[in-house]
This record gives structure tokens, C-alpha cells and sequence, in this order.
């Protein structure tokens, strides 16, 4: 008899932080219930794969990282198929489909994903599948879902087509339901638990009846009732154990108290060549002990680590709280063995395409570091990982919840109670107590712990030795998951560290002279070139670099020319956080700033009717909108500079619009034409973003 040969097709990725690889992952691990076979490969294993020559329908997964730029492991791709010498009929023989991830609040949304879709139509590539552009700033799951679940028809059909006779269409097998056999006697337990909720009223009859509110833990009709359709369940890819042995090659777990970890140019798991410690020589508040944000300032004696440029900025690595540690050792039932040696191997059974150790775990390393350096243990559970919960749950009310979590019935529970909220696995296990994950689990689902990034709030000409940065206290509201708020995981330890205003002592421990990674986001290279800058609430940080680097340059060339100097500067209250005020405010008596434009949105005003009134502007983009001529001939007639920092969401946006309309007015075009110019000023270095969500 003849073997039975499954169709096949090709998954490409490039991913920054693991969000498209998952993705493409859980595609190739869903082929096989639809009959089909997936090669898997990332973008940058080009031995794995060969598009010249390659037949089958392609699917690619790509995020976009930095200001549009491709992710690290498809650049090499992207610059691949950019070259000027391939002919309009290179790929002529491909059929692709394609799935962009990005994010609204910055710029140049899924432009990596768009690049290489319309590189893919100029070499002759044939779409056989509409293109998915999916916002991670308003869910991705609100495009990936229907997505991925047309994908497949639309494979078939195009395998269908490529088949040389009839037979070959006829193998292909109808799309398998993803339902557990349990889900319908689970929905029917999981409402009659839910009907036992303690709030009654009334009715019409004067029969008591229940009134039942969702939360993390509960859900109401139609969805405790319906019938659902859950993810396929992710296939186990790692065998974990733990022995007593030798992990003195880790990192310290506890890092001294007056310093702190710099990251630079680490490709791998952290170790001791990759981080650099430094010592914190100086600490002080910025805002008043009132104000709805703490502000603070650092400044790190760096005098034999590091060299760095106004604008540059630099990654911190911190620990997971050790409290959150030890309780997520207990509920793992390790609690005594946080010192054992964790090792690590693939599965010889798994049916994971493409599975590999992750990297980002080094080798003789502890389980109590494990946990505290290499995973990111509050980062919100994907929906495979929730879906591989639902296996280690014991209570069948529970176990219900979590599948509704999972499913596509559930996606906007999901998203209110766990994206939005921004849960964590440990916050999840405290709200479904039968739930008792394998050590393994944790490892295969959870990311690598990822260093958060600040901006340089100084210059080396004027601190030499020193480099300043500031940041604000993130704290996390209560909520349905979450009883009791909590600080961010890098801006609390950091806090934690210092008490503000004391100047500790200190000497580095470190040695070398690394330079941090370059950046486009410093001040122009001519003094003579004009440029604006847009830095409310801390945003505002990197310019105090800008400007001490300017006054510097003044001072040791009073003869040259230096164009002017713009700073649009907000804050909530005048007295409570307007950072820097002295130091703004000398800038401009020294004519290091030109201009210095500031507003305060919560102070009381004359005129509460107009929020953009010319006496008073509430937000930075009222005050550009008010200075619009010159800052519109500074950008379009003097060749200058602007450059925006601060947040993505709100401000960065707005700022952004704001542009566009003083664009169309200045001159007098239409929206496309606007966002042309805009696009121009951004392709040219011109517009420049430091910004975050």
C-alpha cells in the first residue's frame, strides 16, 4: 500500500520578543489536525529553507521592533530581498500569505510586515490570502483570531489548486474542531456553581433569583452556557529535573544596594561579560510628596564602565521581586529546593516543530535564579498557555473558566480580565487555587525577562564620569484579578534601592569601557541646524542632556552660530512636578534654549471652557498648535530637527496629529499630502521618537 502523504506548507517568522514566533508556532502545531504537514523556520535559518525554489503556499509571521525597523532574526531577510538586482519575476512561482504584528502607538505600524509584502508583489509573488495587520496596542487577538482561523481554508484551497489531478484535492481533510469532549457536561457543572453567587433581588413574582456579576473567575450567561471552541493544546517540549550541584556561574541573586545592572549588547542569557554593575552616587525627588506620580532622578558613577552621547539610552536588568519569587517556589511545590540545579532537555517524544532549549537559560544555573533573572514571570499568559492550564487544574468549575478564557467565545473576557488588567501567572494561580503547573510549563510558555530601557538625562561635558536618568513610580491599580495594586517590576525595584535625596559613596565593580548601543535620537551634528524638542513629564529627560551638551558647546565656541533651540515642556502641576525648573529655566537665561514653552494641565485656569485657550494650553500639542508658523518653518524651511519623547498612547499621538494639521495649514495641502511631508521628515532622520507605552 502507498504511504499516505500529507500536503505541505512552509511558516516563516521574525520575531523580536516571541510574540510572532508563537504564533507561527501554534500554526505548525495546528496543521497536523488539518491534516496538513508545516515546515517551520525563522527568517534568519535561510538552510532551512530555499524561496527560489520553493513551491508550496508560505506563510509569514513578522513583528516590527525599534522605529519600523524588522525584527533582529529577519533583517538579514529583509535586506536579502531589497537587492536592486532581482527581476519582476524572482518569486513568480511563490504564493504567500502574511500576518503583521505592530502597534498603533508607534510609528510606522507593522512596517516590517509591509515591507515585505510589497518586496514580495514588485518579484512576481502571488497573494493567496488577505494580508493581517493586528495592533498589540488594542489586542492582537482582535485580528490573529479571525485570522488564523480563515488561514486554513484558504491553504487548502491553494493546495487544491496546485494538486495535478483530482486525487490529490480529495486528501485533504475538513478542518477538526478544536472542543474538548468534556466542554458540554463542564458548561453545565461550571453554571450550576455559578448560580450558588450570593447576590439576590426579587422578581416580578416576588421569587427570589440570582444576579450574577463576571469577573476573572466567573463568567455569565450565554457564555457559562455555550459550547466552545479552545485552542489545540500546546504539545510538552522540555524534560526539567533538579539536583543538588555546582551553579557558581550565576549571576548574584541579590545586587548590592547601592548599585545597579547595565545591559549592553547581550545576545544570549545574562552573565557577568554582557551586564556591567555601577554604583548609584546620587538620588533625588523630583516632584512633591503630593504629586500623582514620583519622579525621581539617579545619577551613576560610570568613570570606568562606559561611554555615552546626549540621547543615548541604556537598558537596566532587574530581578523578579523576591517575594513574588519565593511565593511562586511554594506554589510550584520547590520551595526547597530553590538552590538545586535546574537542567534542561528537549523531549524525544515531542511532536513541537522547531523545538529548541531557550536560549535565554543559561547552563548550571539555580532554580531560585531561574526564576528571579531569566523568566519574565509577570508578563500576561498567552492563550496556548492558559489552554495548557486547564491540564493541571483539578476543579472542574475552574478548569471551565479557564478553557472559556482560552476559547474563541471567551476573547473578550480574556481581554478585559487578563490582557487588559495585565495579569501575571502567579496573580492567575491565586485566583484558581486547583491549579498546579509543572516547573516545565512555566519554562516553555513564559518569556525571557527583558531589561527595560531609560534615556541618558545628561552629558558627559557637563558630568563627566556621571550619567543622570529619571523615571516615574509605575504603579498598577487593583482589579478583578488583582486585589491590592502594585508597583512596576523595574521602576519599584529601582525605588526600593534609594532613599531619594541621599548621596551614597561608592566605587565600581566592574571593568572595561563598553559604549552603549547607537542611537539616532541625539541632537544634530551641526550646531548651526535648528531643532524643537517635545518632552512632557519625564519625556523630558533626554533634552536636559541636549541642552547641558549645547550650553557646554557655547561656552567653548562663543564665535560660532547655533540655530535655535525650541522646548515644549508639560507637567500636571506648576508647583507639584515641573521637573527641572531651575535648570530649564537657566538654560534659557544662558541662550543654550531659545524657547522655552511650558503648560500645566491640572492647574485651575481663567478660561475652563476652552481647553486650547491661547493664554492658557493645556497639553504640549496646544502649544505647538499655537506656535505652529514657526515651528513649521523651522522643520520645512530651515532643514531643522524634531524630536519627541514621553509617552505613546496619548501624548506621542497626539503630537503626532497635531503635526499633520499644522502641515495642511501651513501649506495648504490635503491629509495625504500631510502625512507625505510627515513621512518624508521621519525617512530623512528629521522627526525622531523616544517614546513608550
Amino acid at each position: 500500500m502507498p504511504c499516505d502523504v500529507k500536503p505541505r506548507f512552509v511558516i516563516l517568522y521574525g520575531s523580536q520578543k516571541g510574540q510572532a514566533q508563537s504564533i507561527a508556532e501554534g500554526i505548525a502545531e495546528e496543521a497536523e489536525e488539518h491534516g496538513l504537514v508545516a515546515d517551520l523556520s525563522c527568517l534568519s535559518q535561510n538552510d532551512m529553507y530555499n524561496l527560489e525554489k520553493e513551491h508550496a503556499p508560505v506563510v509569514f509571521i513578522v513583528s516590527t521592533t525599534g522605529e519600523g525597523e524588522p525584527p533582529d532574526n529577519a533583517l538579514r531577510f529583509v535586506r536579502s530581498i531589497k537587492k536592486k538586482t532581482l527581476s519582476n519575476d524572482h518569486y513568480k512561482h511563490l504564493s504567500y500569505a502574511l500576518l503583521a504584528l505592530g502597534d498603533t502607538n508607534y510609528a510606522n505600524f507593522c512596517n516590517c510586515g509591509k515591507t515585505i509584502e510589497n518586496r514580495l508583489k514588485q518579484l512576481g509573488a502571488k497573494q493567496f490570502y488577505a494580508t493581517g495587520y493586528a495592533d498589540d496596542g488594542i489586542g492582537l487577538e482582535l485580528v490573529v483570531d479571525p485570522w488564523l482561523e480563515g488561514l486554513w481554508a484558504a491553504i487548502k484551497g491553494t493546495l487544491s489548486n496546485m494538486a495535478s489531478d483530482t486525487s490529490a484535492a480529495s486528501d485533504l481533510r475538513p478542518a477538526i474542531s478544536a472542543e474538548s469532549p468534556d466542554l458540554a457536561s463542564q458548561s453545565h457543572n461550571a453554571a450550576n456553581v455559578a448560580t450558588s453567587a450570593p447576590n439576590t433581588q426579587k422578581g416580578d413574582a416576588g421569587v427570589p433569583h440570582v444576579e450574577l456579576a463576571a469577573s476573572l473567575t466567573r463568567s455569565v450567561p450565554p457564555l457559562s452556557e455555550s459550547t466552545l471552541n479552545v485552542p489545540v493544546l500546546p504539545p510538552p517540549y522540555l524534560d526539567i529535573s533538579l539536583q543538588e550541584g555546582d551553579t557558581s556561574e550565576q549571576l548574584y541573586y541579590t545586587t548590592p544596594s547601592v548599585s545597579i545592572m547595565f545591559l549592553f549588547q547581550m545576545t544570549g542569557p545574562p552573565n557577568k561579560d554582557s551586564l556591567h554593575e555601577v554604583p548609584i552616587s546620587k538620588a533625588v525627588q523630583l516632584t512633591r510628596g503630593d504629586s500623582v506620580k514620583t519622579a525621581l532622578l539617579l545619577e551613576l558613577d560610570i568613570s570606568v564602565s562606559m561611554a555615552y552621547q546626549p540621547g543615548d539610552s541604556f537598558d537596566v536588568f532587574c530581578p523578579n521581586r523576591p517575594a513574588e519569587v519565593d511565593e511562586l517556589l511554594c506554589r510550584l511545590g520547590h520551595q526547597n529546593q530553590r538552590n538545586h540545579q535546574v537542567i534542561i532537555s528537549l523531549r524525544k517524544d515531542t511532536k513541537k516543530k522547531g523545538a529548541v532549549v531557550p536560549p535565554h537559560i543559561p547552563e548550571k544555573v539555580s532554580l531560585l535564579f531561574l526564576l528571579s533573572w531569566c523568566l519574565e514571570i509577570r508578563s500576561v499568559p498567552k492563550k496556548a498557555f492558559l489552554r495548557a492550564l486547564v491540564e493541571h487544574t483539578a476543579d472542574g468549575a475552574q478548569r471551565r473558566r479557564l478553557q472559556e478564557l482560552c476559547s474563541k467565545q471567551g476573547a473578550a473576557d480574556y481581554n478585559l480580565y487578563v490582557r487588559d488588567a495585565g495579569l501575571g501567572v502567579l496573580e492567575l494561580l491565586r485566583a484558581f487555587p486547583s491549579c498546579s503547573p509543572p516547573l516545565g510549563l512555566l519554562v516553555e510558555h513564559l518569556p525571557r525577562l527583558q531589561p527595560r530601557p531609560y534615556s541618558a538625562a545628561s552629558s558627559c561635558l557637563r558630568h563627566p564620569g556621571k550619567l543622570r536618568f529619571v523615571f516615574s513610580v509605575v504603579n498598577f491599580p487593583a482589579c478583578s484579578g488583582r486585589p491590592a495594586g502594585r508597583r512596576g517590576l523595574c521602576t519599584g525595584w529601582l525605588f526600593d534601592l534609594i532613599n531619594p535625596g541621599l548621596v551614597f559613596p561608592g566605587k565600581a565593580e566592574s571593568s572595561g569601557c563598553p559604549a552603549l548601543p547607537s542611537s539616532s535620537f541625539r541632537p544634530p551634528s551641526d550646531p548651526s541646524v535648528p531643532f524643537i524638542m517635545v518632552g512632557p513629564g519625564t519625556g523630558v529627560a533626554p533634552f536636559i542632556g541636549f541642552l547641558q551638551q549645547r550650553e557646554n558647546e557655547r561656552q567653548n565656541n562663543p564665535k560660532a552660530a547655533f540655530g535655535e533651540t525650541w522646548l515644549f515642556f508639560g507637567c500636571r502641576h506648576k508647583d507639584g512636578d515641573y521637573l527641572f525648573r531651575e535648570e530649564l529655566e537657566g538654560f534659557v537665561s544662558s541662550g543654550a534654549l531659545s524657547q522655552l514653552k511650558v503648560c500645566f494641565s491640572r492647574d485651575p485656569r481663567e478660561d475652563e471652557e476652552s481647553v486650547t485657550s491661547a493664554a492658557q494650553p493645556r497639553y504640549v500639542q496646544h502649544n505647538l498648535l499655537l506656535h505652529r508658523r514657526h515651528v513649521t518653518d523651522i522643520l520645512l524651511r530651515q532643514n531643522g530637527y524634531l524630536y519627541v519623547c514621553g509617552d505613546a498612547k496619548n501624548m506621542a499621538k497626539d503630537v503626532n496629529e497635531t503635526l499633520m494639521e499644522m502641515i495642511k495649514t501651513e501649506l495648504e495641502v490635503d491629509q495625504l499630502d500631510a502625512m507625505k511631508t510627515l513621512a518624508g521628515l521621519r525617512e530623512e532622520k528629521r522627526y525622531l521618537q523616544d517614546i513608550w507605552g
